[in-house]
């Protein structure tokens, strides 16, 4: 019987880091710009400091990152990254004081109407999606610009298409995969069909899912009793 050749050992047999490929800016800075317009959205009660303050400026970090940075990301970046770094913490730490801010007002003698809790917790979760999506995305593997240049480190997380390397040798998480992640993170508090592997993976998606659990258990279920 004629025995298998090397050659074609080494197609069937699952390689890890797959193969290097480009990532696009664009889905990244469309979530910032959105997450911005959410933060607007917010009464100025739920604001750090002036209601226009925070979004001025994580709008003129945004400006720099688009500026700074390639709409095509092929290798490691370092302006780009600590531009989006920051830009992602002064996003969290903002969503984080609102949230805190609108628990505060639950236990006002007179808080506020419900339809006003309702929306206000609704933008904090959907912030909340958007910002922990960057989180992901700048994470995994070290970062979109380690990933493009095919100088993974150890993965973050467990996507689906990895337990099938036959099926999918080729295959790599975009933005969009992130940006699923953190969603399903958030609706069901806790993951689901991507698990995370690093300590830290653990440890940031823990921080979203608590944060969506005060936002839905705490916020919603009282401002639906104020109704």
């Amino acid at each position: 019987m004629e025995q298998p050749t090397t050659a074609s050992l080494d197609d069937t047999a699952p390689g890890y880091p797959p193969p290097a490929r480009s990532e696009r800016h664009w889905p990244a800075q469309l979530i910032v710009a959105i997450a911005i317009a959410l933060q607007l959205l917010l009464p100025d009660r739920l604001s750090v400091g002036k209601h226009w303050l925070v979004p001025s400026i994580e709008a003129v970090m945004l400006v720099s990152l688009i500026i700074a940075s390639p709409q095509v990301i092929q290798d490691r970046h370092r302006t780009r990254r600590r531009i989006a770094v920051m830009l992602s913490a002064l996003a969290s730490t903002a969503n984080g004081i609102s949230l805190a801010l609108l628990c505060h007002l639950l236990f006002e003698a007179k808080p506020p109407g419900g339809h006003t809790l309702i929306i206000s917790g609704a933008l904090i979760w959907l912030t909340n999606v958007m910002v922990f999506s960057l989180w992901y995305w700048e994470m995994d593997r070290g970062g979109p610009g380690f990933r493009a240049a095919g100088d993974d480190g150890p993965p973050d997380f467990l996507f689906p298409q990895m337990s099938e390397p036959g099926l999918c040798r080729d295959w790599r998480p975009v933005f969009f995969d992130y940006l699923y992640v953190s969603l399903t993170n958030a609706m069901a508090i806790s993951p689901t069909d991507t698990m995370p592997l690093s300590l830290m993976a653990k440890l940031i998606m823990g921080v979203q899912s608590l944060i969506s659990l005060v936002t839905i258990g705490l916020v919603i279920s009282r401002a639906v009793n104020i109704l």
